[in-house]
């Protein structure tokens, strides 16, 4: 049976790019699979929850601008999902537009966690340039018009993709631009080298996140990021997202999530992975 594995579309996003590596990793495994694009990182989510894809395909952490919000909202929204694996991608943007020049700009389209990434570069060169927000990098390539005034922050690959041309390529405000994706779906997996979790405190009192985090340090588990989120039942509630160095199948973590749970209202744990890297698109 063929997996169906969903990504954040349409074709030629760094979302598509990480899915076609978890693509190959499945064959690699004696499984094959197919992309399907959605149009929202929710959607993409949602799909997985539903059962629609096996699989989901999501960024979740940039090296410039931190966590993706609507992947973490959307891991504790759908109490099914399970990560399973991650890869950290390198990102190149590149400002695509059949202008002949900058100087005809007027607008310039992409993705929020894009736009910012090179807000640097759009003041410097672009400081009168409109900014709009579309669901996607690629999805931004369809707003490019013949005239010129019309520009999209999308990768090389899917400028080339798509027929068009780059008017100025590696704007991202920093060389070490990188993202890192989740492979996503509803299997448990205790096996990695991380684990990503979640909690809520039973109240919003002074000292009430030391102990949850106490319980790490006296175990000698390394915390490699901590995030909060509102819990969008009242101001000043939050849900903490907290990656560990550490897998399921390790003692240590088992007694630290043990003695978690009696320190939390509700406690989700996302599961173990291992994280690869790699330096661009599969072949």
């Amino acid at each position: 049976m063929s997996l169906k594995i969903a990504y954040l579309g349409p074709e030629g996003t760094n979302s598509e790019t990480a899915a076609l590596y978890f693509l190959d990793w499945q064959q690699s495994q004696g499984q094959s699979g197919q992309l399907c694009a959605y149009t929202t990182i929710a959607q993409t989510l949602q799909a997985v929850a539903e059962g629609r894809a096996d699989l989901g395909v999501v960024p979740v952490e940039n090296s410039i601008e931190g966590s993706v919000t609507m992947t973490l909202d959307s891991l504790w929204k759908w109490q099914s999902l399970q990560i399973q694996r991650a890869i950290v991608l390198p990102i190149i943007h590149a400002l695509i537009s059949r202008a002949s020049s900058l100087a005809t700009l007027e607008v310039v389209y992409s993705h929020p966690q894009a736009l910012a990434q090179c807000q640097g570069w759009l003041e410097q060169f672009l400081p009168k340039a409109e900014r709009l927000a579309s669901n996607s990098t690629s999805e931004a390539l369809q707003h490019v018009d013949p005239g010129g005034r019309v520009a999209a922050i999308a990768s090389p690959r899917a400028a080339k993709l798509y027929g068009l041309p780059h008017l100025v390529e590696k704007i991202n405000d920093y060389t070490d631009n990188c993202t890192r994706f989740l492979l996503v779906g509803q299997t448990p997996h205790q096996e990695g080298s991380h684990t990503s979790l979640a909690f809520s405190l039973p109240a919003n009192v002074p000292g009430a996140l030391v102990r949850p985090l106490q319980i790490f340090a006296a175990r000698s588990i390394n915390m490699t990021r901590i995030e909060s989120r509102p819990t969008k039942r009242s101001l000043g509630e939050y849900i903490f997202f907290i990656d560990v160095a550490a897998g399921l199948n390790t003692i240590a973590l088992q007694s630290a999530l043990e003695e978690l749970a009696e320190h939390t209202e509700a406690l989700k744990v996302f599961g173990s992975y291992q994280i690869i890297s790699t330096n661009g698109p599969p072949s």
